[in-house]
């Protein structure tokens, strides 16, 4: 073993070293910014001069173009400099007696400016810098899709999931998380509908969505609703509440149960005699609301060819009408799409046509 170690050892000597290339510091926003603010100003004061110069080549449009670049690069204060700039661009060029500027190019210019101010403005308070930081939301939105990926299953056994959000945003109340045992015989999936909709209950699902993939599968499966229900209490938010419905699988025997809090009841659809059955764990509170709330728990076994239903009052409640008329319609529709076989959670999420108004999200567990 030592001989083998030492030729190692002498062929590494041997062998041509490569440079390393070093990692080049990257700038301080302090310092890429005021670089960023000389060189919109150096090129606000060029424009200006090829405007006076050059009428006919360099138009009056340019300088608002270099305000549309600072909106996207710059900070408040850099962007406040370089406004002051074209604005004093503006005022000496119109009184020098350049053509193409008037009180009313004057005004429309003014007003651009205003806007991007403006906007530049609402991101410096958010501590949003330049249009990349866009990015950031955009990762905080696919992390939120993330936690929501099921886990490799057994060749019997598929989830098909559907997320709508309230008129097509970016972020939705609605959210999933999935997990699987280290041991691969226990599927968690948890359903949550955070109080409020789209954009105004994002922030929330991305902390509840991270918080309780955390908690699934850290812990035995009856005690994760109780500790859900204590991390919401902590929060002491002013909409704090949220519903959810966990369900724990078994993938060698299809042993599976199910628990709601203040969610609507879990459906399950029997092959074996075509009998659609809704599933009773009513009494369970909404997380975020009761100190040491009590949670039932409904047990069953999926035979071969079952699917198991989870979903969001989207999907079942309208303004005048019965929640029980709602989820009698999705049961419908549910044996039409999902016991035929001719279509998954996207085609049941079409049939119900449910509004566009709330989030809405269907879950579909089947074991093949």
């Amino acid at each position: 073993m030592t001989g083998s170690q030492g030729g190692a050892v002498s062929l590494l000597d041997a062998a041509p070293r490569r440079r390393r290339r070093r990692a080049r510091p990257r700038r301080p926003p302090a310092i890429r910014q005021t670089t960023a603010g000389i060189a919109l100003s150096g090129l606000a004061l060029l424009a200006g001069v090829g405007i006076a110069l050059h009428r006919d080549w360099v138009p009056a449009s340019v300088l608002l173009l270099i305000v549309l670049l600072g909106v996207f690069v710059l900070r408040l204060r850099a962007m406040v400099v370089l406004c002051l700039i074209v604005i004093g661009l503006f005022t000496t060029l119109m009184l020098s007696g350049v053509s193409q500027f008037n009180v009313g190019t004057l005004t429309v210019h003014l007003l651009g400016i205003g806007a991007g101010l403006a906007f530049v403005r609402s991101r410096d308070r958010l501590g949003l810098q330049g249009a990349t930081s866009d990015l950031m939301l955009v990762d905080l939105r696919d992390r939120l899709v993330a936690h929501g990926r099921i886990p490799a299953l057994p060749t019997r056994w598929r989830v098909d999931s559907v997320v709508r959000s309230a008129y097509g945003e970016a972020f939705s109340g609605d959210f999933v998380v999935a997990s699987r045992s280290r041991n691969g015989l226990l599927l968690e999936i948890v359903l949550v509908d955070v109080s409020g909709k789209g954009q105004e209950a994002g922030v929330r699902s991305l902390l509840l969505s991270g918080a309780f993939g955390g908690l699934l599968g850290a812990m035995p499966r009856e005690a994760f609703l109780p500790a859900a229900n204590s991390y919401l209490l902590g929060q002491d938010w002013p909409e704090g509440f949220a519903t959810a419905v966990h369900l724990a699988v078994r993938l060698d025997t299809g042993e599976f149960w199910v628990s709601t809090a203040g969610h609507p009841p879990a459906i399950q659809l029997h092959a074996g005699s075509g009998r659609i059955e809704l599933i009773d764990t009513s009494g369970g509170p909404a997380l975020g609301v009761v100190l040491a709330p009590v949670f039932s728990v409904h047990s069953g076994v999926m035979q071969s060819g079952d699917t198991l239903m989870l979903y969001t009052d989207g999907l079942v409640e309208a303004p005048g009408a019965d929640v029980e008329l709602g989820i009698d319609r999705l049961m419908g529709e549910a044996e039409r799409v999902v016991a035929t076989r001719t279509g998954g959670a996207e085609a049941v999420l079409a049939g119900v046509r449910a509004g566009d108004s709330d989030d809405r999200a269907l879950i579909l567990v089947h074991h093949d």
